[in-house]
């Protein structure tokens, strides 16, 4: 189990400036030049730029009297604890605080969209605390000095788990059940491990010696990992059930929306999840090239959300001769909508993150320092050539209802399109949950009880198969929870920690 820290150890001194807030700006961490990152694969910030500055950014927080930002937080991390030690310096405790609610916060410091910050009560006037940065930080920090090291149980329960999917749902589970004692191993169907984290998330997002450093840390661990193994048909449920005490589904969603509009059926229109992929097998040394590579191609991509934000950053390494992304809802404004997004919800307001950054200075961008995107735009049709290839892309703006307004259809030109829509659920063509007879919910779920428990007794399931497409941190928040489930299931008690609040609320963001 993670360390048997609680609010009970809550911070016994005042915050280092308890002005900090007032006096220092916010500054995050600094991004590397354009036309330098485009032309590799490396995460985009600049290396060693972050530990200068994220003391004084720690130092703004307010020592709360009630810190929005842990109900903002799926996991319920004790930011305003680590806020001050990082303040102090106080590196090794905060590194304890971080990992007390988070098994991997390396990863949630470079993926989540922090809605902590939107909780921060400095958000209610000012910008933000830097909690996302000084998250990673800290989990930089605490590799590099040595502060994660393995942490095998004391002794073997003699109880045996399979998790289904090494996503961050089923390595959260299997690292907190592994501590417990259990005996876990984790079965993947692709050929390595990690989930979307390691084909659908680019390199240039978070480089995979992050989650390769957390696997043998696992591994040493005890817990055991099978890869290149999918479960319903390399071996059927049913046998994986009688095999193990328990058997944790976390599968993710990975069943993808489509797009059903004329000239679907034509070539080089792809879901984003056929395209990423091979994206990141280049980067992993596989394939030299790319097959559905953007090379010299008029790229648009449908779907306004991250996976298309990740699209869009792949095409324009790949050398894209140009980019268009499609987001079917109205620009939102630069600043939050207080009477429609109060504080402390998270805000729906015009962000540009670090691939619109790098479409935006594409030479052949629409305009000088114009964003890929174009919103309010909702697709009509495809065209083709003779050879059966998407050649343009026809759509229409729309209003607020998604209504088409009169007279603005227009064309572009398309040689590659990627379908960033979204997921509705866990997929069904592997055979598991028909062969466990699983209960579906009608949105395409998995069916759960509070206790994370399905309807075949000894089966549980968490992340995105249950909860549907959601955050990093909500798929390492439910991964803890239904580890904490199954060890109770298991032994009658728990003294794993979950993670607080109700796993089936709606989406923070």
């Amino acid at each position: 189990m993670t360390h048997g820290l609680s609010h009970a150890d809550a911070r016994k001194t005042a915050m280092a400036d308890p002005k900090g807030f007032m006096t220092t700006p916010r500054e995050e961490w600094p991004r590397r030049p354009v036309d330098e990152r485009v032309r590799d694969w490396d995460e985009v910030y600049v290396p060693g730029a972050l530990l200068p500055i994220v003391s004084r950014q720690a130092d703004r927080c307010m020592d709360c009297g009630v810190p929005f930002c842990h109900d903002a937080c799926p996991l319920g991390n004790l930011i305003p604890e680590w806020n001050d030690l990082v303040s102090r310096d106080g590196w090794r405790a905060a590194a304890d605080r971080l990992h007390a609610t988070n098994n991997f916060p390396e990863f949630t410091g470079r993926l989540c969209p922090a809605p902590c910050e939107a909780g921060c009560v400095l958000a209610i006037n000012q910008p933000a605390v830097t909690i996302k940065n000084v998250e990673v930080a800290i989990a930089d920090r605490a590799w590099a000095d040595g502060f994660t090291p393995p942490r095998p149980p004391d002794r073997l329960s003699g109880r045996t788990v399979a998790v289904v999917g090494s996503g961050p749902t089923g390595l959260a589970a299997a690292q907190q059940l592994t501590r417990a004692g259990h005996t876990v191993a984790v079965y993947e169907r692709d050929d390595r491990l990690g989930g979307l984290m390691r084909y659908g998330i680019p390199e240039f997002k978070m480089e995979k010696r992050h989650l390769e450093r957390r696997l043998e840390q696992m591994r040493a661990e005890g817990t055991k990992f099978r890869t290149s193994t999918t479960v319903g048909r390399d071996v059927g449920a049913a046998e994986l059930r009688a095999r193990y005490d328990a058997v944790v589904i976390a599968t993710g969603a990975t069943a993808w929306r489509e797009l059903t509009v004329p000239g679907r059926e034509l070539t080089g229109i792809q879901q984003a999840m056929e395209y990423l992929p091979l994206a990141n097998r280049v980067c992993e040394g596989d394939l030299a090239e790319s097959p559905m590579s953007a090379a010299g191609k008029h790229v648009v991509i449908v779907g306004g959300g991250d996976t298309g934000a990740d699209c869009l950053g792949t095409a324009v390494r790949e050398g894209a001769a140009s980019v268009t992304q499609l987001d079917i809802y109205a620009q939102p404004d630069a600043e939050r909508d207080e009477d429609a997004e109060p504080w402390p919800t998270y805000p729906k307001i015009y962000r540009l993150s670090a691939a619109h950054e790098e479409a935006r200075d594409l030479e052949t961008a629409p305009a000088a320092d114009a964003d890929a995107r174009l919103f309010a735009a909702s697709t009509l049709r495809f065209e083709g050539d003779t050879d059966g290839r998407v050649r343009s892309l026809h759509l229409v703006e729309v209003d607020a209802e998604r209504r088409p307004l009169d007279g603005s259809g227009r064309s572009l030109p398309a040689d590659l399109v990627l379908l960033a829509l979204g997921f509705s659920g866990p997929d069904r063509e592997d055979g598991l949950i028909d062969q466990l007879r699983l209960a579906m919910a009608p949105r395409g779920t998995i069916t759960r009880d509070a206790d994370f428990a399905t309807s075949a007794r000894g089966v549980f399931v968490a992340g995105d198969a249950a909860r549907g497409q959601s955050l990093i941190v909500w798929a390492i928040a439910e991964g803890r929870a239904v580890a904490a489930a199954v060890d109770r299931y298991l032994t009658g008690s728990s003294q794993l920690p979950a993670p607080i609040g109700p796993y089936d609320r709606p989406m923070t963001v």
